[in-house]
């Protein structure tokens, strides 16, 4: 609650130090009378602090205004955009684990063999392209040159996979490289070396105590990502054309849309803490020294 709490304070004072939304809403030829009516019908005259408190009580109520370009309220917009980007982000999660696993545990298996290094090399690349820039050349070459895949807007699921891939790929660069990690750390422990002087197989030792141990600090990356994957689906949205929460963002920016901007981040807010307690959740059946208490 802190820190949703928190977020909409931040959002709400960045917006205002955008400059005077009356003058941003209003048309440039509008009279200083127009203004000054529009500020004192939206409340835009009182003091800042007053204004967020109002903002605030009204939120809690579902309430964060209507939007001046859709004419509809900011939060059932949002709301309304909000499946397309939650199928996009947990594609684009379901991409990177798919990618990620395999290379991890194979990298971490075989340190310093060729299937570490192309691994490793193929994890560079992934956190050093720029997403909006392997977005675009995806589209110029899956879609426009080969036209294997659709390179815009939402239907079945070949409009989901470059977008998907776009926003996955820093993912499961940075996942493959802290499952290797985490991997090699894990099976130098005392325990691994105990199970193997018991006599059980390489696999066993791999599926039952390394694993389930090495994935730990993987499923806290995992949650600190759908923030990223959040944030990033803005920028693959905008690229796409995708009809999601982000491209919506986007749009209400550029056109001073501040109902929509709020009401966008503080359910990006919500999300991010709900699957956050998910994660908690999680830890108590990957590790036995956590517990729901």
């Amino acid at each position: 609650m802190l820190v949703v709490l928190g977020v909409s304070l931040v959002v709400f004072i960045l917006l205002h130090l955008s400059g005077d939304p009356a003058r941003l809403l209003l048309p440039v030829e509008a009279s200083a009378e127009d203004v000054a009516r529009f500020r004192e019908a939206k409340g835009l005259d009182d003091p800042l602090p007053v204004q967020y408190l109002r903002f605030l009580a009204n939120a809690l109520r579902g309430d964060f205004g209507h939007s001046i370009r859709h004419h509809q309220p900011a939060l059932q917009l949002v709301l309304e955009r909000m499946p397309a980007t939650l199928q996009l982000s947990f594609t684009a999660i379901l991409f990177s684990l798919i990618i990620a696993v395999p290379l991890g545990i194979i990298s971490g298996l075989h340190k310093n063999s060729p299937y570490d290094t192309v691994g490793m090399t193929l994890a560079l690349l992934g956190q050093s392209v720029p997403t909006f820039w392997l977005g675009i050349m995806l589209v110029l070459f899956v879609s426009v040159r080969l036209g294997w895949l659709p390179p815009f807007g939402r239907g079945g699921l070949e409009h989901l996979i470059l977008p998907a891939i776009t926003l996955g790929a820093f993912a499961a660069a940075t996942t493959t490289r802290l499952l290797r990690s985490s991997l090699l750390e894990v099976l130098s422990r005392n325990y691994v070396w105990t199970a193997r002087a018991k006599g059980l197989t390489e696999s066993a030792v791999v599926s039952r105590h390394a694993l389930k141990n090495a994935a730990i600090p993987v499923v806290t990356m995992i949650a600190m990502q759908v923030a990223t994957l959040m944030g990033g689906a803005i920028i693959v949205e905008t690229v796409f054309a995708y009809p999601g929460m982000g491209l919506l963002a986007v749009q209400a920016i550029n056109g001073r849309d501040y109902a929509v901007v709020q009401a966008f981040v503080v359910v990006v807010a919500v999300l991010v803490v709900l699957i956050n307690l998910l994660v908690d959740v999680v830890y108590t059946y990957l590790d036995p020294r956590v517990r729901l208490e």
